[in-house]
């Protein structure tokens, strides 16, 4: 970790405000990025991080206060001046074109000419290889984009911002999506890019990769500027102090319950190569955690036992019920529940309203003569939306609009209202800050102390270890081993995870 570089500062922000109507996204928020450096920003959701960036980026103008770029007063209006002035944004999930070559997506709209005005492809070509061989990158340039992996998108997002001597890179939770050795070769290339002597802002709620990356950390809280320090001079504990004004004193605030009678069964569920032999029981009052490293086909599981998946053979009964295979609305009523991985694309609709989200599962229970207002509509999401303390102005607020970690909330609200049985949560906690974890773990536990069976699907250990009372370890399909809660530890899940070696476990039927 290098000291944090003093002297006066590329990029800096000053006192900014900024409101959207009588919504008020910033107050006060400061920040300084000092060549030569990797600063971390960090907040709860709806603390103001990404109005920031995007006032940064050009995509917003501030209301008011000082925004200095070189020493020089600035104020981007479109996103082409940002870019033009040296400042890149690489966001969790880029945008490629996925029918265009990994060349062409890098210089889209800016192709090099040669003879008669004619793109020079060598040219493009000779430069991406270049770009790559500098960030130790081994991609093939004439590849589509279509398919690659997030880890390999971000590289060509970062070739393209070396590519236009960007001297300031954003990176907003770009870990999210990645295995640990992805993880690994971005933070190897962030440094690389700071030693160059350019200013990177890394936005992230893992506090480990934080600590690990990052030079300084700069706090935000309600839009407004909190704290600026060196990382060598604070510690997590204190930075989640100031991010959330309280102390979390218990992160994992899981309750003691009596499990009761098995609520979900499944039997020998097989997709030839994506799963095999899947078997486990998921009680009354319990949490189950499936852990395993990314593409062992967790998700794929959870999917194939709610029925938005296909499976060749195998079964699955809820509380007695055996549930058709493929067919989500039977497990449904049933008492199945998915909160699935990817809340904004599969979990809402973000053009409609936190109510229209709420109750979109179970609207003939609300309709009348099959039609449905937006008062019954309302009342039927109000108890969930106060019970969950969604932030929002009112339940007509598009859930667009919504920080990461209340769109989550939205996403439990809809599915709790179905009164489950079963719920399987894949991913709870991904992209949210940690008060609002601390709150949807709570919740998880509450739900499981009044008889409720819960799946949870997680990759983040520390997560698994604090909530779950067995984990089932998953490797390239299969199960490898089931641990009981107080032999579990990080060393025997990732050893199961990476099927290094033989671990007890004892396979619940």
């Amino acid at each position: 970790m290098k000291k944090p570089p003093t002297g006066a500062p590329l990029l800096e922000l000053r006192g900014v405000a900024k409101a959207f109507g009588q919504v008020i996204a910033l107050r006060d928020s400061t920040l300084a990025l000092h060549p030569g450096s990797i600063h971390a920003l960090v907040g709860e959701n709806g603390a103001g991080k990404s109005t920031l960036v995007k006032i940064i980026a050009g995509l917003y103008r501030r209301d008011s206060g000082e925004f200095l770029y070189d020493g020089e007063s600035v104020d981007f209006s479109t996103t082409a001046e940002s870019k033009a002035a040296g400042i890149a944004v690489i966001y969790q999930e880029p945008t490629l074109f996925p029918d265009l070559s990994v060349t062409e997506n890098i210089f889209m709209g800016r192709q090099p000419r040669g003879r008669f005005g004619r793109i020079d492809r060598g040219a493009m070509r000779t430069e991406v290889e270049s770009l790559f061989a500098r960030l130790g990158v081994a991609m093939d340039p004439d590849r589509t984009a279509d398919g690659l992996s997030i880890a390999d998108q971000q590289m060509i997002e970062i070739a393209k911002a070396i590519s236009l001597d960007a001297r300031v890179l954003i990176m907003d939770e770009p870990t999210a999506a990645l295995s640990g050795v992805e993880v690994d070769r971005l933070f190897q290339v962030a440094r690389a890019l700071r030693d160059e002597g350019r200013a990177l802002v890394f936005i992230s709620h893992r506090f480990d990769e934080v600590f690990a990356l990052c030079d300084t950390i700069t706090v935000m809280r309600d839009g407004s500027y909190v704290s600026t320090r060196a990382i060598a001079e604070t510690d997590p504990d204190s930075v989640v102090a100031e991010m959330v004004g309280r102390e979390i004193t218990d992160l994992f605030p899981k309750l003691e319950t009596e499990v009761g009678e098995p609520l979900l069964v499944v039997e020998g569920l097989t997709s030839p190569g994506v799963f095999s032999d899947i078997s486990f029981t998921v009680r009354a009052g319990e949490i189950v955690g499936l852990a395993g490293l990314v593409g062992a086909g967790r998700s794929e599981v959870a999917r194939a036992v709610f029925g938005v998946d296909p499976y060749r053979s195998g079964t699955v009964t809820v509380a007695g019920t055996r549930v058709p295979a493929n067919k989500p609305t039977a497990a449904m009523r049933a008492g199945l529940a998915l909160v699935p991985e990817d809340r904004r694309k599969q979990g809402l609709v973000l053009d409609s309203s936190v109510g229209r989200n709420t109750t979109s599962v179970i609207l003939d229970s609300i309709a009348k003569l099959g039609l449905v207002t937006t008062g019954a509509e309302n009342r039927a999401a109000r108890p969930w939306s106060e019970k969950l303390e969604v932030k929002a102005n009112a339940l007509t607020t598009i859930a667009g609009t919504l920080s990461g970690g209340n769109q989550q909330k939205v996403v439990l609200g809809k599915w709790l209202a179905t009164d489950p049985r079963v719920l399987i949560i894949d991913e709870p906690t991904r992209g949210i800050d940690v008060g609002t974890k601390s709150e949807v773990h709570r919740l998880l536990s509450t739900l499981a102390s009044q008889g409720m069976g819960v799946l949870m699907i997680s990759s983040e250990l520390p997560e698994v270890l604090g909530m779950a009372d067995r984990v089932l370890v998953m490797h390239e399909g299969r199960i490898t081993a089931t641990i009981d809660r107080e032999a579990a530890t990080q060393e025997n899940v990732m050893r199961a995870a990476t099927h290094s070696s033989s671990t007890e476990s004892e396979h619940a039927a």
